[in-house]
């Protein structure tokens, strides 16, 4: 009887081996799940963060396009506006500058 009784704990002990393996076995299949899933998540958030931060950077860069556009235009106008400025005060004092540089060369100096 002793023979069928250690078989039988022998019996008992490979059982539980099995089932403690079965468990362990699906507690990794179970863990390489949740770490493809997280991986999963994670790749999906860096793909949504990645979208806004280009978003955002192609937004930047139209608002500085049309910045820019405007920025050019109020430029030539301003330098169109001091280049009359410019000749108009360069035709008015012109006779003036004329005749002090004719005074000058014309003046002799002992």
């Amino acid at each position: 009887m002793d023979a069928n009784r250690s078989q039988g704990g022998i019996q008992q002990l490979l059982a539980a081996e099995q089932e403690a393996q079965h468990i362990v076995n699906s507690a990794r299949n179970a863990k390489m799940t949740r770490l493809k899933q997280a991986k999963e998540e994670a790749e999906k958030e860096i793909a949504e963060y990645r979208a806004q931060v280009e978003r955002e950077f192609q937004r930047k860069v139209a608002e500085s396009s049309g910045d820019s556009g405007a920025n050019v235009k109020r430029l030539e106008q301003e330098t169109e506006s001091k280049i009359h400025h410019l000749k108009t005060e360069a035709s008015r004092i012109s006779k003036d500058v004329v005749d002090m540089l004719l005074k000058h060369v014309t003046t002799v100096k002992n």
